[in-house]
């Protein structure tokens, strides 16, 4: 598999349908992108924009087998959802739970708060289970309050199901996205039809979406749960290998705790979710020497990480923790804050920062030279490059997609749908250009070859990125002070 430079979009992102995008690819960007993460909207959902999945068929309305067969065509490779943590209370599963109660084939699929609580907490007012604080002090909350789901059965008994993520009520009409139960042999039977699904779209990249989330022990977190994580992963990717796919779990953590470093140990594909706030660090400081570090632990893994600048959440700024300073990532995220930025925190007993809601324009103040400037740091960096739709044609945060969204919709910010004229309007830009110049340049010069060499150094408020591999060199070469850049390449003679 090539790794080159990932494009990541919804299939609607640009012209409300995803042929829109597979055009653009075959022209304006033609050659730019090696990948594709097309977000799980492509699929049947009603929640959280693809998240809360009903069930993997393609969604019509927004795309199409041909759509993903000329993908393939263009030799983009296609990276795509599972979900792993929850389906939508709305999903087939757990209807009929809704339907037949206890006496559902599928009632053991999701998790009943209570009984996993049982002996462990005492019952409040409204007959459910509060652990006691030994149990949950320690423990991620993703929301205020306790993580449930209320459903009232046909016999008229009141379940709590574990519910980690959203719930909506709309309409009179209740959504959430229900958790399944890792330890049901129904939900590995669910798993191995989706990856046959999947595989049948054309899928060569599987990213298991709150995977971290997915094991739930009393007395431990319920998060990255070990080695419970590792043997569900491993698990995983012994199913996905059947399919030829490769897997990348998704998860959140300090730096400190290493499990990104952990998974690539283990030869799988993992996430640099460190590098958006360390590129805003390193170009508001003008402080390379983090960054530098950064790329040096990078090159020495094993196997490559996908980082981005911006993407469909927000940046993080908890992953930060043990790389930065404390007080110079309050203070990052002040600036971000004081751009437009809205901060997503933790709950319980954990309640602090998690991620700030912006576009990555906004969060470099619309400065075209700055988001020119990160954009070459990102595609000089070691791993997998993904370019979100949205920074390519330098989009601003969208306050208008929040207010409509109502409570829970901060990500909005920074997933405008653009129309075709938008995107036409966009590439007349020069800053624009000169950043599909730098993919074309990351996507397609040997330089960047699988057996690439590469070295960095930092000085003062310089740095120098250089890629060598057969006799082609490519060197970037930083200045922080005036936040400019030097692109030179070498070919053989």
């Amino acid at each position: 598999m090539k790794y080159g430079v990932m494009f990541c979009a919804y299939p609607d992102s640009i012209g409300h349908a995803l042929k829109e995008s597979v055009h653009l690819l075959q022209n304006d960007l033609k050659d730019c992108f090696s990948s594709f993460y097309l977000l799980p909207s492509i699929y049947h959902w009603d929640l959280d924009r693809g998240f809360g999945v009903v069930d993997y068929g393609i969604n019509e309305r927004v795309a199409s087998r041909e759509d993903l067969a000329q993908l393939q065509k263009a030799g983009i490779t296609l990276m795509l959802d599972l979900v792993m943590n929850h389906v939508s209370s709305s999903s087939p599963m757990f209807r009929d739970v809704l339907k037949h109660g206890t006496s559902s084939r599928y009632y053991p699929c999701f998790i009943n708060w209570n009984d996993f609580w049982k002996d462990k907490g005492t019952v409040n007012g409204e007959g459910i289970v509060v652990p006691d604080e030994q149990y949950t002090k320690d423990m991620y909350f993703r929301k205020p309050g306790l993580p449930v789901l209320c459903v009232t059965l046909p016999d008229g008994t009141m379940v709590p199901f574990w519910n980690t993520f959203y719930q909506d009520a709309h309409n009179g009409k209740l959504t959430a996205q229900v958790d399944l139960d890792i330890k049901s042999p129904l939900v590995w039977e669910y798993y191995e039809e989706t990856l046959r699904t999947l595989s049948s779209y054309g899928a060569g990249i599987l990213r298991l979406d709150a995977f971290a989330y997915a094991s739930k022990i009393p007395g431990k977190r319920n998060f990255c749960n070990e080695p419970e994580t590792s043997e569900i992963l491993s698990r995983l990717q012994n199913m996905a290998e059947t399919y030829q796919i490769k897997v990348l779990p998704e998860i959140h953590g300090t730096y400190a705790e290493h499990l990104g470093s952990d998974l690539s140990d283990a030869d799988y594909l993992s996430y640099d979710f460190f590098l958006p706030g360390l590129i805003l660090h390193a170009i508001e400081s003008g402080n390379p020497a983090y960054l530098v570090r950064h790329a040096e632990e990078l090159y020495r893994q094993k196997t490559p990480s996908v980082h981005m600048l911006g993407c469909h959440d927000g940046i993080p700024v908890l992953d930060l923790q043990g790389l930065l300073p404390e007080t110079e990532i309050r203070e990052l995220i002040g600036i971000l804050v004081e751009r437009g930025g809205l901060i997503k925190n933790l709950h319980g007993a954990k309640n602090m920062y998690y991620q700030v809601n912006t576009t990555y324009y906004s969060a470099l103040g619309c400065d075209d030279s700055k988001m020119s400037l990160a954009r070459a740091i990102q595609l000089f960096m070691p791993g997998i490059p993904l370019v979100w739709y949205l920074d390519l044609f330098e989009g601003e945060n969208d306050y208008g997609a929040v207010n409509r969204g109502g409570a829970g919709s901060h990500k909005e910010i920074n997933r405008t749908d653009l129309s075709v004229d938008d995107v036409r309007s966009a590439l007349r830009k020069a800053s624009v250009q000169e950043q599909i110049s730098l993919i074309r340049l990351r996507n397609t010069f040997p330089a960047f070859g699988d057996h690439a060499v590469f070295t960095c150094s930092a000085q003062g408020r310089s740095a120098v990125f250089r890629w060598e591999c057969s006799g082609y060199a490519a060197v970037l070469t930083i200045d922080l002070g005036t936040r400019s850049y030097t692109v030179e390449t070498e070919i053989p003679a």
